[in-house]
């Protein structure tokens, strides 16, 4: 079991590239179900919510691969797609 500090804590990195997306700000929980449905990721340009043009970062809980000790390994939009950022 982890603690909700303890997964913000992780940084969040994205299997397709290496490229770390940020922290865990936020969860969605089915409150039907009880099931964690989403992680929202701060994206790093941002400082404490302000200062940033980019929007949050929203992962499915499917998209989620390996939690580990220091990092949690996602699947987020092919590489491709960062060549325009």
């Amino acid at each position: 079991m982890i603690k909700i500090s303890e997964f913000q804590t992780k940084d969040v990195v994205n299997v397709a590239d290496g490229r770390k997306l940020g922290n865990v700000a936020d969860i969605d929980i089915n409150l039907n179900t009880g099931k964690i449905e989403a992680v929202v990721i701060q994206h790093m340009g941002r400082v404490l919510g302000f200062f940033g043009k980019d929007d949050d970062i929203v992962i499915p809980w499917r998209n989620i691969v390996k939690i580990g000790t220091d990092v949690i390994l996602v699947r987020y939009k092919e590489t491709a797609e960062y060549e325009d950022e």
